[in-house]
This record gives structure tokens, sequence and C-alpha cells, in this order.
């Protein structure tokens, strides 16, 4: 099947009694033996559910794996992932990864000895030179959250066979409709389906995908072990999301492409961080590993905390919040919320300061969206001269993470 027809058929097909078009909602915590050692598949739901089986197939589909597993949330899925190691290995991960990544990186290490550098990977060289005997894993991020640096996966990832170390790859950003890691050699998918996969903002979950039938095995142990498992209604509003994955994701791309353009040409924007521009240094790269450039935009405003805090404030439909890839736009200030938890010098070493702001593009109509932004503009052009404080107390009425 082709990628739209999968999307919406793949794995949906769970109702043998009544033949229902939809899968069902299987909200039973156990299940009826036929008779001692004898099920129907399923025995207790921590260790498998009708509902949740069918968003893994349809996901391992999608992505081009042999097997997914669905779990809480995208950190869950973040912890899985890392499950796949153990005390004293080495992990190198992408410089500028999403803050809840890195904080989970940092309490594994401090509670279990798991050691990590971080590395620019748009730098081949500083990959290969920071690999050590005791690396057992990369940690791939791209595009990276909130800068959309753009690195190759396949050159990573070649690295890391010929080190016979594992390659993982956060496609949260982009969905397996504009990117497809395993083609490029991944060994390990996660998502957070919170974002793109399901869309509508009103679920949290995650889901790890290998090819590999070793993989394949240890996953199922450990979300079964480590009980992990996504609530069968939480796996039904994302199955119902993906539904809807290609058109939402076609529309998201168009939006945040003339979102950037706009963007690019105003006179209160320093930078605008988007791999469809032509000017983004990884434009090409983007274009060979990439279907698409998704509906993800960031730029850097030329103004102070004042500024900053008139913009994210003036917005209407731009809405303040974090999380991203819902039909609704979202405006962030990755410093004071999604990446707060980062390590301070790590985040400014990324280059992630006080003066980037992050947009989730949603999909209402472009012009709207153009003029929400035009208009928050505005309001930091009459800006009048701000106290020297820092963007931390500036945002501390408006951030409520």
């Amino acid at each position: 099947m082709k990628f739209g027809t999968s999307a919406i058929h793949a794995g949906v097909n769970k109702d043998t009694a009544y033949n229902s078009v939809t899968t069902p909602i299987y909200t039973s915590s156990t299940f009826r033996f036929e008779e001692t050692g004898l099920t129907k598949g399923y025995d207790y739901t921590r260790s498998g559910n009708p509902t949740r089986s069918a968003l893994e197939e349809n996901i391992a589909a999608l992505e081009g794996g042999i097997c997914a597993r669905a779990v809480a949330t995208g950190m869950a899925a973040v912890a899985t992932a890392l499950h796949f190691f153990k005390s004293g290995d080495h992990i190198l991960c992408t410089h500028d990864c999403y803050g809840g990544t890195e904080r989970l990186l940092r309490t594994y290490s401090e509670l279990f000895g798991l050691r990590v550098t971080y590395v620019d990977m748009c730098d081949l060289k500083s990959v290969e030179a920071a690999w050590l005997p005791e690396t057992r894993g990369i940690w791939i991020e791209t595009p990276s959250n909130p800068l959309l640096n753009i690195v190759d996966i396949r050159a990573i990832t070649a690295i890391a066979r010929a080190r016979r170390g594992l390659s993982i790859v956060d496609n949260t950003f982009l969905s397996p409709y504009f990117q497809r890691p395993f083609e490029l050699g991944a060994d390990i998918i996660v998502h957070s389906t919170t974002k793109y996969l399901n869309g509508h903002s009103d679920v949290v979950g995650g889901a790890v995908v290998v090819k590999d039938s070793n993989l394949a095995e240890r996953l199922k142990f450990l979300v079964n072990a480590l009980g992990l498992g996504a609530a069968p209604f939480d796996c039904w509003l994302v199955l119902r999301g993906i539904k809807t994955l290609v058109a939402r994701m076609q529309a998201h791309e168009r939006n945040a492409l003339a979102v950037a353009r706009f963007l690019s040409e105003h006179p209160q924007v320093r930078r605008v961080f988007y791999p469809g521009l032509p000017s983004h240094p990884n434009h090409a790269l983007a274009r060979c590993q990439q279907y698409g450039f998704g509906g993800m935009v960031s730029f850097e405003l030329d103004g102070d905390s004042e500024s900053m805090r008139r913009l994210l404030k003036g917005t209407k439909l731009f809405t303040l919040a974090e999380s991203l890839g819902g039909v609704e736009s979202l405006i962030e200030h990755p410093a004071t919320m999604s990446h707060a938890s980062m390590d301070a010098e790590l985040r400014e070493k990324a280059g992630i300061n006080d003066r980037i702001v992050r947009l989730s593009v949603g999909i209402e109509e472009t012009s709207d969206l153009i003029e929400d932004l035009a208009s928050a503009l505005r309001q930091c052009q009459h800006n009048t001269p701000a106290t020297p404080a820092s963007a931390r107390s500036v945002f501390s009425s408006i951030n409520a993470h």
C-alpha cells in the first residue's frame, strides 16, 4: 500500500465479531482464557491490548519497521530507548536536542552511570572524534528542536554501524510522512505521538519502532516489564489522528513555508530557522533525506526582553503554549519553556539564546497566520526601552511551566 493508504488502513481491523469499520476501544484490563494456557492473543493489558496493537501495527507500517510499541508519553519512548543501554555505556547525542531528552540523559547519567557526550552532528569529524571504545549508541534529532538544524542521518548511522553501535532517531518533528530514518540506516525510531501523529492536542503518547528481530524482542520485553504501555483510549485517539496525517502535514508545510518567507523579510527578525528556505545552511541535505520540510519554524527576534514579552502576548491565533504538531498554531519561548530544564551552559552553547522563538505552524488560513504575526511584531516596533532584567524574570508572568 502507498503511504496515504497505510495511514488509514494499516492495523485497524481488530473487530472480528461485528466487523466495525473503525477500531474498537478495548478498555478491559484483563482477558478471559479459553482454558489454562490458551488465550485469543491477549491476557492482560499491560502486556498487550487489541487497540494498542492496532496503533503499533499502523506506526510500524508507516515507518517501515517490523515492530512498534506505543507507550504513555514521548518521554516514555525516550526512556524505553535508553534501556537498550547499560551502566557505563557511552552515548553521543545531538547537542541541540529537546530539553526533556537532555534532562533524562542527565538523570540517567547521575543515577545509573550512563555517559553522554553532546556533539554538533553537522560536523561529521566531530562525531568520529567523540566516539570512544565504550560508545554504544548515537542519539540523532533532526530537524533539531528548536533550531531546526539538519544532520546527515545516512552518514552518521554509517559511523555507528561501522563501530557496532546503535543509531536512534527522534522523528517527532517530521513524522514518517516527511522522513523515514530506517531508509537512511537507523536502528531505532522514537516518536512523541502527542505531536504530529495525533495532531489534535488532545492526548499524550509515544512510540518506539525497530526493524531488527533481536531489537524487537528486547523492545517488547522492556515495555511490558517497565509497564510503559499506552492506554487503549489514548491509542485510539492517536490512531484516529493518523488517518488525516497526510492532509495535515501538507497543510502544515504549506503554511510554515509562507510564514518563514514572511519572517525572513521582516525588519524585527534577525534570523529564520526553516530548512525549506534556500538560505538555510542545510537546505540541500534536507531536500536529499526528507520528503518535505515540516511545519516547525523558529526565528531570532531583533529586540530586547520587553520586545519579546510584547510579541508573545501580542499574538491572537498563535497560542502561547508548549508542545507542537496540533492543527492549531502555537508560539513559545524555548529558553524559559520547552528547554527551561536543559543545562543552561549546554543550552547557550547550542545557540538557544533568549531571543529564539519557536512556532508550531497550524493549518489555519495562511493569510490569517501571517497577519497575526505581523500585528504582534508591530507592537515590538513601538517598544520603549526596557529595564535591564533577565529574560527569566520578564517571562515569569506569562510562563506557567
